[in-house]
């Protein structure tokens, strides 16, 4: 970042500090930064180089990053490198993320089948169980778990809240991949819904999956659980995928195909397309949890940054790796003129915006218990690092 003497930020410092949800809902920021994500005008027709900074004006901000001298500061690696300069924080213990990450996957993947047995009309539940049982990373409801256990819930208190976001996330899948939509043939590695059971039962599979998503969460959570927090669970959820949320990403991000997209308005679609429903995931869990308002603000915080991270990382893995690596089609952004981060500030550019989203991230979890912190700590890592 820019020394204390300079608060003028450089091009790359000033996308690092805005393109965040805290920028991003920063009034002072939305006027310059509307001028500033306008990547590809040039006055006066001259060109500019990567080093030639867009606009000049006095900010600081938003997170200050200090160099920790003790050896044991774990620094979070971002595709195989180091934050330069990463936050001070609290230090985590050394965890098991691999176990971890794959008892809870299972965990997660027992109560989803379960919620969606073979029953008639068989056809429209098999729809809903090849796309929900079909792997994945199981991030989200992961992330609601593990809130969960940080703010001293016990994760069985969350698991309904779990499945009802993967459902939600499954639906949007398989949503996504239609003809009308992003028309395509592969997820997972397996040929996309519609492939294999047809157009019209692909959309009903994912209609039922967000039906079922709201009635599982308020049918199965334990009445350990008070009403108002199970109601808030839901209407958090709810927010997430409406019309001001995942709906409003992607209609955005369909009007938008095409045309030239400023960064705040590459950010305004990814917020609400992608991150929305991360945050629904580690709010739910922190408010079914038990959390306060205090700590489910900070969590909200977390999540927000890495929601953002998680797409940031895909526009990049989209144009870097193959579609066998992948399980799903790459380079398909690249093919419908679509705009990402590595578009409007290169790879680079955008490895570094992920660098300053997890370091934000992660300075939020330094609130809290370090044991209970830790699966949070490596999922931002995890986030960050993945490979598809």
């Amino acid at each position: 970042m820019h020394s204390p003497k300079n608060l003028i930020p450089t091009s790359k410092e000033f996308m690092a500090s805005f393109a965040t949800i805290l920028g991003y809902e920063t009034p002072s920021l939305l006027k310059t930064a509307a001028n500033f994500g306008r990547l590809n005008e040039i006055p006066n027709g001259s060109t500019r180089t990567s080093s030639t900074p867009l606009i000049r004006m006095k900010i600081r901000a938003t997170a200050t990053q200090v160099t920790d001298s003790s050896s044991a500061f774990q620094p979070l690696l971002v595709n195989g490198e180091p934050i330069a300069t990463p936050l001070k924080t609290t230090q985590f213990p050394v965890f098991k993320f691999d176990e971890y990450m794959s008892t809870k996957a299972n965990m997660v993947d027992k109560a989803l089948n379960e919620a969606v047995p073979v029953q008639y009309p068989k056809k429209i539940h098999r729809a809903m169980r090849y796309s929900l049982l079909a792997g994945g990373k199981r991030v989200r409801p992961v992330l609601c778990l593990a809130s969960c256990e940080l703010v001293g819930g016990d994760e069985s208190l969350a698991i309904p809240a779990a499945c009802a976001v993967e459902m939600i996330h499954t639906m949007s899948l398989i949503h996504d991949d239609l003809p009308c939509m992003d028309n395509d043939d592969l997820r997972r590695g397996k040929p996309t819904n519609h492939k294999a059971f047809g157009e019209e039962t692909a959309v009903l599979a994912g209609d039922a999956l967000l039906s079922l998503a709201f009635e599982h969460i308020a049918a199965k959570t334990t009445k350990v659980v008070s009403p108002e927090r199970v109601v808030r669970a839901i209407t958090e959820l709810g927010s997430a995928v409406g019309s001001l949320g995942l709906v409003a990403g992607q209609m955005v991000d369909i009007q938008s195909e095409g045309k030239e997209v400023t960064l705040r308005e590459l950010e305004y679609i990814h917020v609400h397309k992608t991150a929305k429903l991360l945050e629904a995931s580690v709010v739910c869990g922190a408010i079914i949890g038990g959390a306060g308002e205090g700590e489910v603000e900070r969590m909200r915080k977390y999540a927000r940054c890495i929601g953002l991270l998680f797409q940031v990382v895909d526009d990049i893995l989209d144009v870097t790796k193959s579609s066998e690596e992948l399980g799903k089609t790459a380079g398909k952004d690249l093919a419908s003129d679509k705009a990402t981060y590595p578009k409007l500030m290169g790879i680079e550019g955008a490895k570094n915006f992920a660098a300053e989203l997890v370091a934000q991230a992660v300075q939020e979890l330094a609130h809290f218990d370090a044991t209970r912190a830790a699966p949070l700590y490596y999922l931002a890592n995890y986030i960050a690092n993945r490979q598809t």
